[in-house]
């Protein structure tokens, strides 16, 4: 529990910021004319997901002194998210995203964190050591790991879990905030020892423990000592293998793609809502991917989070709307 006795379901420990998407489909950054402002990084993002289907969650994240970080406060607010973990650091700005739209799958992201993101410098004598430990559910992403305070603050987070029953590792790579991806796949490779459940895409797990094949990476994972390994293999689905020996396998669910950035966010949200739901691992990955394809389906990321129903209506159904 927090100081003042809050138990969270879900914190979450990262990337803040505006994403400025285009409002015209299909041509480059040079040639739109007009964006629409949204909240924006994937730990914000997996937090507004889960609080969307009516999760008590909270996000660790820092912003600049700034009226985008005014913007971030609000937003967070409207959203059912917590914003006691959230706090500015002077001299650096909120980090602004843009993104240009391809549609099936051509989304490149340009990120603007200069000269360093806000949510870096999240510091280990800042964590509310209290709240981390009986949180049901703890977040963490490997952008979290490529800088200093913020690497030992997740670190310390992670280690503070010792063994809780959910505790994330979003793999998340982003190769522009690395060095290499052999610092990457170090770095990782010390937050598995203390993760139950490991998230990436397949270029992803080969980063953090050199697989690229989807049941190779999942038995990767779990050799690092993680008891649940969840391998997104794009057109082909998702894999999710367990210590326990259980396995899922679910197809992409079709929809017409506006923007696939926040498929994954919304995947991760939904992802925590089934695991503290009980719910077996077949229901868990179809129930996440569905949510990952609605999102798929709009333009925004935390904006276009669905609720519970608008999931399972969509299960249901079978095709989208």
């Amino acid at each position: 529990m927090s100081g003042d006795g809050t138990v969270f379901d879900v914190i979450t420990m990262g990337r803040v910021g505006v994403d400025l998407y285009p409002l015209q489909s299909g041509v480059g950054l040079d040639e739109v004319e007009s964006f629409g402002k949204f909240l924006g990084g994937s730990a914000t993002n997996v937090a507004v997901a889960a609080a969307r289907y009516g999760r008590r969650s909270a996000v660790v994240t820092r912003t600049g002194a700034d009226p985008f970080g005014r913007f971030v406060r609000r937003a967070l607010g409207e959203f059912g998210v917590d914003d006691r973990f959230v706090a500015d650091v002077p001299g650096l700005p909120t980090p602004v995203t843009f993104c240009e739209l391809f549609p099936p799958d051509d989304f490149p992201l340009y990120f603007y964190r200069f000269p360093k993101a806000p949510d870096l410098e999240i510091r280990a004598e800042e964590l509310d050591r209290a709240a981390i430990e009986s949180a049901r559910v703890l977040w963490t992403t490997m952008t979290g790991l490529c800088a200093e305070p913020s690497r030992t603050a997740t670190l310390a987070a992670l280690g503070l879990r010792r063994g809780a029953d959910i505790t994330v590792l979003d793999l998340d790579y982003r190769p522009m905030f690395w060095e290499s991806p052999d610092e990457a796949r170090r770095w990782a490779g010390e937050a598995l020892g203390h993760a139950t459940v490991a998230v990436g895409n397949l270029a992803e797990c080969e980063v953090a423990v050199g697989e690229r094949d989807p049941e190779r990476a999942a038995r990767a994972l779990l050799d690092r000592g993680v008891r649940l390994a969840v391998v997104k293999r794009g057109p082909e689905g998702v894999l999710a293998v367990a210590a326990d020996g259980a396995t899922a396998e679910s197809p992409p669910v079709p929809v017409e793609v506006v923007n696939g950035l926040g498929a994954g966010d919304a995947f991760g949200g939904a992802l925590c809502h089934g695991l503290l739901s009980g719910w077996d691992l077949p229901r868990i990955m179809a129930f996440a991917n569905t949510a990952g394809a609605i999102v798929a389906s709009r333009l925004s990321c935390a904006d276009a989070m669905p609720d519970e129903s608008e999931v399972t209506a969509l299960m249901e159904r079978g095709t989208p709307a």
